[in-house]
């Protein structure tokens, strides 16, 4: 007697049955985290549509942030002179002792 599923085997469609409740609930997961994720955020404060750029602002604006990115970015300028054979290894020694000694 044909259930009105075709030629199909049964064991395939206990697997069709599996994987549908599989991506149901993958589906269900990711939902809940992102209401979940939405509810920290905004309890934080922060708005869940620009949560990255107001993160970033916060750490750039804090003790560490500005001081810290510029010294990292003169560090990382000396490093690309060196490479390209602007300044000698001497230079760029003492330039980044500098840098780091001008930082504290």
């Amino acid at each position: 007697m044909d259930p009105g599923f075709g030629d199909f085997p049964p064991f395939f469609l206990v697997a069709f049955g599996v994987v549908a409740l599989f991506i149901a609930g993958v589906f269900a997961m990711v939902v809940v985290g992102a209401v979940r994720s939405r509810r920290v955020l905004r309890d934080s404060g922060l708005d869940p549509l620009a949560a990255h750029a107001q993160i970033a602002a916060r750490l750039a604006d804090g003790p560490l942030g500005a001081s810290r990115r510029s010294l990292e970015q003169r560090l990382a300028e000396l490093d690309d002179l060196h490479r390209r054979g602007v300044i000698t290894a001497a230079e760029h020694g003492a330039a980044r002792s500098a840098a780091l000694s001008d930082d504290r």
